[in-house]
């Protein structure tokens, strides 16, 4: 799972460079956040403005990473439609902070 990151400030922005999200990817994808966000205590934005396709174990992932959190919220920028879809779904968009990009998540603009 290729993972990049950058700091803006209190943000760090974790960009996703994998086109699917699932049961193949979702133990090092955990693994790697849990790494860059161990030391972080400001916004973490996940871009997943490249992941296509989202399963249950891959939104289970996500959830991993929000409770890693603890009391933060997870924000995500960038989402396509069939990963926005999944979320919906789930009500998922309710529990996160959805951007629709990473300009937005980095000015702080909730999506409406």
């Amino acid at each position: 799972m290729e993972l990049s990151e950058e700091r803006h400030g209190d943000i760090l922005l974790i960009k996703i460079h994998e086109d699917r999200i699932d049961a193949a990817a979702a133990v090092t994808f955990k693994d790697g956040v849990r790494s860059l966000i161990a030391n972080h205590p400001g916004r973490v934005v996940l871009d997943l403005s490249q992941v296509e396709f989202l399963d249950s174990s891959g939104l289970g992932s996500l959830v991993a990473v929000m409770k890693m959190l603890g009391g933060r919220k997870l924000e995500v920028a960038g989402s396509r439609d069939i990963v926005l879809r999944v979320l919906s779904l789930t009500k998922m968009d309710r529990v996160f902070v959805l951007h629709p990009d990473r300009d937005a998540a980095l000015k702080g603009l909730d999506a409406a």
